[in-house]
């Protein structure tokens, strides 16, 4: 069993997944440290623009997703998606 500290925890990836989705198109954005699956074009785009913002803000903390705790977590992606 690995032991882990927060210094040497494995980097998380972002999953978004968009189900509104009825024109057929299989829409899939994937980033460094996101992948946005399905949704229509106007909550796809919200969910990667929402993504985009949550690694910004985390580089402005200098933390890592992995770092975060849930409420950390709840607290930076409410700000990234207004």
């Amino acid at each position: 069993m690995v032991n882990y500290n927060k210094q040497n925890l494995p980097d998380a990836t972002l999953v978004g997944l968009g189900l509104d989705a009825n024109d057929g198109h299989k829409r899939v954005t994937k980033g460094d440290k996101f992948v946005v699956c399905g949704g229509s074009e106007e909550t796809h785009d919200k969910l990667v623009e929402t993504s985009i913002k949550v690694h910004e803000k985390l580089d402005a903390k200098g933390k890592r997703l992995s770092e975060l705790s849930k409420n950390e977590f709840i607290d930076i992606v409410s700000e990234a998606s207004q």
